[in-house]
């Protein structure tokens, strides 16, 4: 009923055709890289407060991460606080009527700009991302396998960024199947 598909390993090909009915530019087009998991899994439980929340959070499949020009998580959004059916509700609360995004799941300082960079693997379409040049960068999580959750996700972050105003937004799409069809089977 969500659209949710079996996740599976595809072609780096599919992946720059998914990306184009998705509506992303192909020069902002990543894959995440397996060694984010293990980043998440060995951080220190005294670093964060409440450990396994923070990891169940930074495991889901689509979210949608707002960093400040100095690479702080400023507003988050995530699948599993959406809540919704048959669609999630990214909306929900009025959360995309404004930018920035209003916070719907909760920050922390753990994870910056930089560091959630080095996990990100190009395609042979992606062009490196220089956050300098931006006053905000925003992560967006999606994958094939959730279907139209994906679409509808990356479709509020699209129209949220028209709101900025004067201000300058980089939206990087991090595509997150391989790594679900690497722990799916």
């Amino acid at each position: 009923m969500y659209g949710v598909k079996n996740s599976k390993h595809f072609t780096e090909k599919e992946l720059i055709a998914w990306a184009k009915d998705y509506n992303i530019p192909q020069e902002d087009v990543f894959t995440l890289d397996s060694s984010y998991f293990s980043f998440l899994k060995n951080i220190d439980t005294l670093e964060v407060e409440n450990h396994h929340s923070y990891v169940s959070d930074r495991s889901q499949p689509l979210q949608a991460l707002y960093y400040d020009e100095k690479g702080d998580l400023v507003s988050y959004q995530i699948n599993c606080y959406a809540g919704g059916f048959p669609n999630l509700k990214w909306n929900r609360n009025g959360n995309f009527e404004t930018f920035m995004p209003k916070i719907q799941a909760p920050l922390d300082s753990t994870l910056t700009l930089k560091t959630h960079l080095t996990f990100f693997n190009k395609v042979s379409t992606s062009k490196i991302v220089s956050p300098d040049d931006y006053d905000y960068v925003v992560v967006v999580y999606w994958s094939r396998f959730m279907g139209r959750q994906s679409k509808r996700l990356i479709r509020y972050v699209q129209e949220n960024a028209k709101l900025s105003k004067n201000k300058s937004v980089k939206t990087i799409y991090v595509n997150n199947d391989q790594i679900y069809a690497d722990r799916d089977h």
